[in-house]
């Protein structure tokens, strides 16, 4: 049809619903006659063919007459008709034929192919699969030289091709008004609701035998109940049962014979069953037997919606979680209520899915599920299954291989070793509104923000984490610290990985409790004043073969190209950032820990990696115009950050990125990566290499320490001391320090307060607080035996008071992000060992400027005096902006915290004399390997 032919109707108007109804009706008649074909009505499957015909909807005006007239379906030429199970009827229990059934069927969805030619040929079904380990004997496909008809449940999609897009047929769910030649299921919605009943027909050998073996792709649309004539039948999948029956709404009892000696049985009923049961008879073990009155899985309609599966068809589906993984529900049916679980797994290119665990003792014959189509995802809701529940997919592969695998979007695992997942529920009951309600009020920018980084593992070994609620919180707080950082929380296998090697990323690490005990930690930090900060990490996962590698027997979640998508020096994957549905599974995933666990900041791990195509690579390929920017992963986090900040006010995402590219703390819509904040590693390394030298060399790297100030402005930045600088023979902060202990102690202190004075957040890791002698391991405990020596307990008392006065006096964070908060008293003295520079708080009045002179004053002003040298300098004279009083607020001599005691009785006095570029000028004692702190009082 022409753009005129759409758009106009035969009198030159424009064309009304009615007029395209018409014209597509005729062309549909027009392309039905071309063929040779009538419009198929509830065909029959065809017989032994050469090829398998596909059927066109009937039109939307036709469809009452479709359902009901019967038209039989042309065949394509048979050889031989594939073996059919005859349909026996059941004789039913006295029951009264005349009593009505309360509720009416609803038609389940079933997966169809995509429009295209009737008479084209279909792609062929897939070889024979490989054995399921789970099941005793082999899955067979249909041979050769039998009928391709039985390899999918009708109304199921075709196998692709082997050159199809993708790996996988484009599908999509039907509506309640199914097409032609669809069988659908006849059974009660979730909430019991009514809906048209659909006729079906026969089936074949070869269809029971690819529901029993588990790669049918709609097993819905054969068992479950479903009308046939005039009654209706009822197929069971019950595995080594005695025997079944089907008791319907009203109690009638009709009894149910073997159509399959893998399980299938199938009951005849003189009408529609409405909120039927299964009654089952199992052998129990001890010659007798047990009967059960079960739900059938089969009777219920799929828990996704039309607009879930285009929102994952397009990687947009915000909350993920909501529909795909295993979900409790629970749904009101005439008959009672009816709890259970559903199961919902993204795999495009598997030829079957299955679910197994507890409710079936992971035997993997009960329960295929259903591929809803284009989507990808597979999906059964099965009644009964309970909280707590352990279980896995076994999926057959693209390439024929039938693989266990743990649910990608598991909200709870076994604990590891073990790695099956569990199905939960959240009973937990926040209590942070007041927090969630604060923090969104300003950004964490302009706010203290002083970081304490965990491993909840070796914090305190053997803690939970309720426990770590108690303990850990109570240390934080009296510590002075605003968030805490635990490093990765997401499930992984390999403890000594310290979590950056995930397997589920949805679920909260086992090792320590449940996820609403994490909940309960994380409530009570922000109950306390406390933020909490979860690394993360996109970047890359394990190999495993139970988790993402190769999950549905193709790179699915990696990169099909092992020059993009493995990490060599990790022995990792890494995720496929062009792949629309992957980017959704960790953008999703982003917003998951912070909606469902209230976390105040993402800090996410190894951005570098993700940048850069040739990152610790000898071969790799380039991108689209040849460069070695990994323009996808820019996409990706792009997108990530653009969404959570959208999404979840007050919270902030944090890069480690290890190099220079431009833009990392930039706004996207600047063309920017979008994170609110970036490690400054080139500040970690310059400083740190600069306090492990000998004082007397120092003079010769003093730019080290002045060089961090030519960018500090370029991103906005983070100070972190973190678990990588005390490991892998790093030694510990301590031992970094050059001398003997009281040395060592000495120039901690001075460089501790020398970070928090810096421009910047802090982070520091733990056990660094109290200067552990030790480098940390994460398989031991810190060495709380140091709070003993008063020598380390001087060191976190020092920490304690940085971070109180920190919190006070606002010059130090309130302009962070802002040149004007900052300036040099003097750089250069490199002779001396000694830096001297400003902090300035936000001016009390717009349009003041800081260092006003006489003016009255902008905003706070600090002064920070840093001596490297092993000896005080005394009558040492530096220029200060304002005139009076110069309190000293700290002083990491002072005896208190071990040093020796050199100070400036408390605080100096600015005198009318010029220094430095200064309008004023005093003399401090500047103590040795020391840092001193002045505020101007006035």
């Amino acid at each position: 049809m022409t753009s005129d032919e759409r758009g106009t109707a035969d009198n030159g108007q424009v064309a009304d619903k009615d007029d395209l109804q018409r014209a597509v009706e005729e062309r549909v008649a027009a392309a039905e006659a071309a063929a040779g074909t009538e419009p198929v009505v509830n065909a029959s499957p065809a017989k032994k063919a050469a090829k398998r015909t596909t059927t066109k909807k009937a039109p939307a005006a036709k469809k009452a007459a479709a359902t009901t007239d019967k038209a039989p379906a042309k065949k394509a030429p048979a050889k031989r008709a594939p073996a059919k199970r005859a349909v026996t009827r059941a004789t039913p229990q006295p029951a009264d034929e005349d009593s009505p059934v309360t509720a009416n069927p609803v038609v389940a969805p079933a997966p169809i192919a995509e429009p295209g030619d009737p008479a084209g040929a279909a792609a062929p079904q897939p070889e024979a699969p490989s054995a399921d380990p789970a099941q005793p004997d082999n899955p067979q496909a249909p041979g050769q030289g039998e009928s391709r008809d039985a390899a999918a449940a009708p109304g199921a999609t075709v196998e692709p091709a082997a050159d199809a897009p993708g790996g996988a047929a484009a599908q999509d769910p039907t509506p309640a008004d199914v097409s032609a030649g669809d069988v659908t299921s006849a059974a009660p919605s979730p909430e019991g609701g009514t809906g048209p009943a659909t006729t079906s027909r026969e089936v074949t050998d070869e269809e029971l035998q690819a529901i029993v073996d588990g790669w049918s792709r709609d097993p819905h649309g054969i068992l479950g109940a479903h009308e046939v004539g005039q009654e209706w039948v009822v197929r069971t999948l019950r595995p080594d049962a005695v025997s079944v029956a089907v008791v319907d709404e009203d109690g009638s009892r009709y009894d149910a014979r073997r159509l399959h000696e893998g399980g299938i049985h199938e009951a005849t009923l003189p009408r529609q069953p409405g909120d039927y049961r299964i009654e089952v008879v199992y052998p129990d073990g001890q010659g007798g037997t047990s009967t059960h009155t079960v739900d059938d899985p089969y009777r219920w309609m799929p828990t996704l919606g039309p607009v879930d599966e285009h929102l994952i068809r397009e990687g947009r589906h915000e909350r993920l979680w909501e529909v795909l993984g295993a979900h409790v529900r629970s749904y009101d049916t005439p008959r009672g209520a009816v709890e259970g679980v559903s199961f919902a797994v993204w795999a495009p290119n598997a030829r079957g899915v299955k679910v197994t665990g507890d409710f079936d003792y992971w035997e993997a014959r009960a329960y295929p599920l259903r591929s809803l189509g284009s989507s990808g995802v597979w999906e059964i809701f099965i009644p009964g299954v309970q909280v707590g529940s352990r279980y896995r997919f076994h999926i057959l592969g693209a390439d024929g291989t039938w693989r266990e695998k743990s649910d990608p979007m598991a909200f709870a695992t076994e604990v590891p070793p073990l790695n099956a997942s569990v199905v939960t529920r959240s009973t937990y009951e926040w209590a942070d509104d007041a927090w969630l309600e604060q923090r969104a009020e300003v950004g964490w920018h302009e706010r203290p923000m002083s970081v304490y980084e965990v491993h909840v593992g070796s914090w305190r070994q053997g803690l939970s984490y309720r426990e770590l609620a108690d303990e850990l919180i109570e240390y934080v707080v009296s510590a002075g610290f605003t968030h805490i950082e635990f490093m990765p929380l997401a499930e992984h296998p390999f403890g000594g990985s310290w979590g950056y090697q995930v397997t589920s990323y949805y679920a909260p690490t086992s090792r320590y409790g449940s996820p609403d005990d994490l909940r309960y930690l994380i409530d009570r930090a922000h109950q306390a004043g406390v933020g909490v900060i979860v690394d993360w990490v996109p970047a890359h996962f394990p190999k495993d073969e139970w988790a993402l590698a190769r999950f549905d027997g193709t790179p699915l979640y990696e990169h099909g190209d092992p020059r993009r998508g493995e990490q060599l020096d990790w022995g990792t994957l890494v995720f496929d950032f062009g792949r629309s549905e992957v980017r959704n599974f960790l953008v999703a995933n982003a917003l998951y820990w912070c909606k469902e666990f209230h976390i105040d900041g993402i800090r996410v791990d190894a951005v570098a990696s993700m940048l850069y195509l040739d990152y610790s690579r000898t071969e790799w390929l380039p991108n689209e115009f040849g460069g070695r920017e990994n323009l996808e992963a820019v996409a990706f986090l792009q997108e990530m950050n653009a969404t959570v900040y959208r999404e979840v006010p007050g919270v902030m995402t944090i890069a480690e990125e290890s190099t220079s590219w431009p833009g990392v703390t930039r706004p996207t819509h600047l063309g920017g990566l979008g994170f609110g904040f970036k490690w400054n590693m080139g500040w970690m390394h310059d400083s740190l290499d600069y306090v492990e030298r000998e004082p007397v060399y120092r003079n010769y790297h003093h730019g080290q320490l002045t060089f961090s100030m030519m960018y500090a402005y370029s991103e906005n930045f983070v100070l972190p001391i973190s678990h990588d600088e005390v490991v892998y023979g790093k030694g510990s902060m301590l031992r970094k320090m050059p001398g003997d202990r009281w040395q060592q102690l000495a120039n901690l202190r001075a460089y501790l307060a020398y970070m928090w004075a810096h421009p910047g957040k802090q982070l520091l890791f733990m056990g660094s607080e109290f200067a552990q002698d030790s480098e940390w391991a994460e398989s031991r405990s810190l060495d709380w035996w140091h709070l003993d020596d008063p020598a380390h307990r001087g060191i976190l008392q020092l920490v304690t008071d940085l971070n109180s006065r920190y919190k006070e006096v606002d010059a130090l964070w309130s302009l962070d992000v802002d040149p004007s908060g900052f300036q040099w008293i003097d750089a250069n003295d490199a002779t001396g060992n000694v830096l001297s520079f400003l902090r300035y708080g936000k001016p009390a009045k717009e349009g003041a400027q800081p260092g006003g002179g006489d003016e009255p004053a902008a905003g706070s002003a600090l002064a920070c005096v840093v001596n490297f040298s092993g000896s005080a300098h005394h009558g040492y004279r530096i220029g200060l902006p304002r005139p009076g009083h110069w309190r000293e607020v700290l002083n990491t001599d002072a005896e208190g915290y071990g040093g020796s005691g050199v100070g400036n009785l408390g605080g100096i006095q600015a005198e009318d004399e010029p220094w430095h570029g200064q309008p004023y000028s005093a003399t401090v004692a500047a103590p040795p390997l020391g840092t001193v702190w002045f505020l101007h009082e006035g």
